[in-house]
């Protein structure tokens, strides 16, 4: 399926960034805060309230998707595959992390079973979007058929469209599947094009012994696939797990609906350049959350030419980068519509001593 991205326009941008700096603040005071500001009234000014002034954040929803990997099982992970639906019945029953701080920051979390070992159907409010029960082990065989990402695909637009008809402007996403780490470290060298020794890391905390073993078997994955790894989509079949398919999709059918979409670390990252790879305007609509401990991670962000909001050393996964970063984007959006001017407050203006600046 395809995805009619809006390109956000740079027609605003002089008037944007006027409005930052004549705010009572020296020149870039406020940092990143400022860069955010930015995105958030790029997307808001031109594409969904042309020509208006104030910025929102309405509604923030974070949606957890989980699914099992069949590489888990190759010796790449320190926990059994049976893990991810246990933390799914956690995540369910509001005992993870990304529960205390959805619940303390303000998010609507809602969690999504794309596709894991055990069926999650006695959890109360799981979302059932099922492709299948676990992947294939990517370095053996396809992960999954183009058929399942197709569907994978069907599914998050869907899903993601209910949740912008009811209100919601700024998205984000968090993952939970045993062996993503691995599915991650290989998309990220098959479009990158990087030797898998500096895509692989430690994911949950895996010894040295282990980190050899991924690298391995990613290196086997990419010779195993090399003639198809074309395209995102023949890259998610073959490398990927069906909530990295499902993320990748829900980033596009976002920003389709004009949606700020907060990308969370290593799994989400590499969803986001399958994203980009697809339709490049989406990155126009994303909000890079954190870099994580993951080490191919940074690599990742420099690959984009992006800058996170934070560098708090998270390796956890589920969102929970993205779900901290909420109270900096609410910030962010905050001073530029609320912060006085200088003309507004009658304070001097001693940023431009040649008095040429723009004022508002």
């Amino acid at each position: 399926m395809n995805f009619a991205i809006k390109k956000v326009t740079d027609v605003f941008n002089q008037q944007i960034q006027a409005t930052i700096d004549g705010k009572t603040k020296p020149l870039g005071a406020l940092g990143q805060l400022e860069d955010t500001a930015k995105i958030i009234a790029a997307v808001q000014l031109s594409t969904v309230n042309t020509g208006q002034q104030s910025l929102s954040i309405k509604h923030p929803s974070l949606f957890i998707f989980a699914g099992d990997h069949g590489v888990a099982a190759q010796g790449v992970s320190i926990a059994p595959s049976e893990v991810t639906s246990q933390m799914v019945a956690n995540f369910a029953s509001g005992g993870a992390a990304i529960n205390v701080f959805c619940k303390q920051l303000g998010w609507q979390l809602s969690v999504v079973d794309a596709g894991v070992l055990s069926p999650t159907d006695n959890c109360l409010g799981v979302i059932n979007q099922r492709l299948g029960n676990i992947t294939a082990p990517l370095n053996i065989a396809p992960a999954m058929s183009l058929a399942q990402v197709e569907l994978g695909f069907e599914k998050a637009t869907a899903l993601v469209k209910s949740v912008h008809e009811k209100g919601c402007n700024l998205i984000a996403f968090g993952e939970m599947g045993i062996g993503n780490t691995t599915s991650a470290a290989a998309i990220m060298a098959a479009i990158i094009g990087i030797p898998a020794s500096e895509c692989v890391g430690r994911g949950t905390g895996v010894s040295d012994e282990i980190v050899k073993i991924k690298q391995q078997v990613i290196e086997q994955a990419l010779e195993l696939h090399q003639g198809n790894l074309n395209s995102a989509k023949e890259i998610l079949a073959s490398l990927g797990g069906f909530e990295i398919v499902q993320i990748t999709a829900a980033m596009l059918a976002a920003a389709e609906q004009e949606m700020l979409v907060v990308v969370d670390g290593f799994i989400c990252t590499a969803a986001a350049m399958l994203a980009i790879d697809i339709n490049a305007n989406v990155k126009d609509y994303m909000i890079f959350a954190h870099c994580s401990g993951e080490q191919g991670h940074q690599k990742m962000l420099s690959h984009l030419q992006v800058k996170p909001l934070l560098n708090l050393g998270l390796r956890l996964g589920e969102g929970t980068g993205a779900a901290l970063a909420l109270p900096l984007i609410q910030a962010a959006a905050a001073f530029y519509n609320d912060m006085a001017s200088f003309t507004q407050a009658q304070v001097t203006d001693v940023t431009d001593a040649n008095n040429n600046k723009v004022e508002n």
